[in-house]
């Protein structure tokens, strides 16, 4: 597994690169395929900010979903157990959820044979470990929870009305609702975008290409 370590504004020892390193080598027990993690060191030169002066941004690549973790502190060997605390529960879910997956997978390949060659008991393991399928709510800003599969994962959904709105106009609907991101419409796209509060007056926005994904 890479592991490449770069500084923002700062210079990075060799001795806190080491140190990470030597934090990192956890990650494979979690994710045993992941090919690269970016470590990100980031100083905040504002003295305002002096108690979370230091930002490590932490982004591990593997076969699946990139996982992501970030944590402010006054000196970069705090920021970065924070960080890596945050990184390692997320790849244990990650890790949890692969598992209950392939679980499910051979749960229905068991089912698909000869009922009376399968042992005792385990028809009925099969038919529980079939998926439930999440529904998406119709009503307009009404919630509805679904747990995920059988999992203790609870999704909750709502429908919101929209028109079609700027990136500075979503920001300003953000700061308004006092929420941390705000999911809309570019007016000038028409695509779904997503802005979100980064730390400071610093903001950041995903914007999505849904007509390359429908060609792919």
């Amino acid at each position: 597994m890479e592991i490449v370590v770069v500084g923002r504004h700062t210079e990075v020892p060799t001795r806190f690169r080491r140190h990470v390193e030597d934090k990192l080598s956890k990650v494979t027990q979690l994710a045993p395929y992941a090919q690269r993690v970016d470590v990100e060191v980031i100083h905040e030169a504002n003295p305002r900010q002096a108690a979370a002066s230091e930002r490590i941004e932490l982004t591990v690549r593997d076969r699946g979903p990139v996982v992501r973790a970030e944590a402010s502190a006054s000196d970069p060997y705090a920021a970065l157990d924070v960080a890596m605390t945050k990184l390692m529960e997320r790849l244990r879910r990650a890790h949890d959820r692969r598992k209950a997956k392939s679980a499910r997978r051979e749960a229905r390949a068991l089912a698909a044979i000869d009922p009376s060659t399968l042992p005792e008991g385990t028809e009925e393991v099969a038919e529980e470990a079939a998926p439930s399928r999440i529904e998406a709510p119709t009503e307009h800003d009404v919630a509805v929870e679904s747990q995920l599969g059988d999992s203790p994962v609870i999704v909750r959904q709502k429908v919101h009305r929209t028109t079609p709105m700027t990136v500075e106009q979503a920001i300003d609907e953000m700061e308004l609702a006092g929420h941390p991101f705000f999911l809309f419409i570019e007016a000038e796209t028409m695509q779904p975008a997503v802005v979100y509060h980064r730390r400071g007056w610093t903001f950041g926005v995903i914007r999505l290409d849904a007509e390359a994904a429908v060609r792919d």
